[in-house]
């Protein structure tokens, strides 16, 4: 989420965009007399970070004269998996995945193995994955380190304090970032709310989700909360709403750098900072290592890498381009 998830649930189906470029320096994978064919693939595409990952891959595939297809999964592996293996039964050179992990795609990683075919990613999971030529996504411990250490600042201290956790496990970069949040704040001294994180259960409901934690204990424990940190922003705005109404000055952060997250920071009040995910930027790394394996077949030497983020604050959101209006 690496990422928003503030996707309603919806009847999904898969869909294939056929996309063949005449211009630039097209090829096969060392072969510069064909075209260079890409199977791309997102499941999150209704997203807004997803969205703008569909339509960048796309307008990138034309410049550079490939031949895309383009696979929208919609949060529907049964559908979108079979719609990837068919389009690289097809024939390809390489393969494309947008936030997408490992875990969800084994019959894809193994279509691509069978075939030869090498995959390369955008935040598809945390940790060095041989399904994958590579994969960029951000330093997890880094948001950590930024957020925790942003609330620490505000509230003087962590130090005998109770902070509140708010994770997704289904989405690997929540559940890796959540986890070590917990770990971050008990070695600080503070207490987390029940010692782990609190689970959403949806990205559909989190935001209403994450309202009704912070609100339900506030009920039952007044001024009990000190900070809450959330593993990502539309989690982030519900405790917000939950911490203002019940007149609470509890600082929060979030991950994502939404729009109406900047603009709630700018305002002041409980929203204390969120995190920018350096998206354009890692898309571009990765073409950039799909363009050297389309010249010559050469491949990445480590097949992950982990980039740096940016803690999103009063002082500089003015200067920060939302995840939701990267195009």
């Amino acid at each position: 989420m690496r990422t928003s998830l503030k996707v309603a649930a919806a009847v999904v189906a898969a869909s294939v965009l056929a996309l063949t470029g005449c211009s630039g320096g097209g090829g096969g994978a060392g072969d510069t007399t064909k075209p260079f064919r890409v199977v791309a693939f997102t499941s999150g595409n209704q997203t807004p970070v997803g969205a703008w990952w569909v339509k960048a891959v796309t307008e990138k595939a034309q410049e550079l004269g490939w031949d895309l297809k383009m696979v929208q999964g919609d949060f529907d592996f049964q559908k979108m998996n079979p719609a990837v293996e068919s389009a690289i039964g097809q024939g390809a050179d390489a393969i494309i995945d947008g936030y997408t992990d490992a875990a969800s795609i084994g019959s894809i990683v193994t279509a691509a193995n069978d075939a030869g075919i090498p995959m390369f990613a955008v935040d598809a999971g945390t940790e060095s994955n041989a399904a994958f030529a590579l994969n960029v996504t951000t330093n997890q411990q880094q948001i950590v380190d930024k957020t925790v250490g942003a609330i620490s600042d505000k509230i003087g201290g962590l130090k005998g304090k109770t902070v509140m956790v708010i994770g997704h496990d289904p989405h690997p970069g929540i559940r890796l970032r959540s986890q070590l949040a917990v770990q971050a704040f008990e070695k600080a001294g503070a207490t987390v709310v029940g010692g782990e994180p609190r689970q959403v259960k949806s990205p559909a409901t989190g935001r209403t989700e994450a309202l009704n934690f912070v609100a339900d204990y506030l009920s039952a424990n007044p001024n009990g909360i000190d900070a809450v940190w959330a593993g990502w922003d539309d989690a982030a705005l519900g405790a917000v709403q939950a911490l203002s109404e019940a007149g609470s000055t509890a600082p929060v952060t979030g991950v994502d750098a939404l729009a109406e997250s900047i603009a709630a920071i700018q305002k002041g009040g409980n929203f204390l900072a969120t995190v920018e995910q350096p998206w354009p930027q890692i898309l571009d790394d990765v073409f950039t290592q799909m363009q050297a394996y389309q010249k010559d077949k050469t491949l990445p030497s480590t097949n992950f890498k982990a980039v740096d983020v940016t803690l999103v604050t009063k002082d500089n959101a003015a200067s920060i381009t939302p995840s939701d209006k990267l195009g």
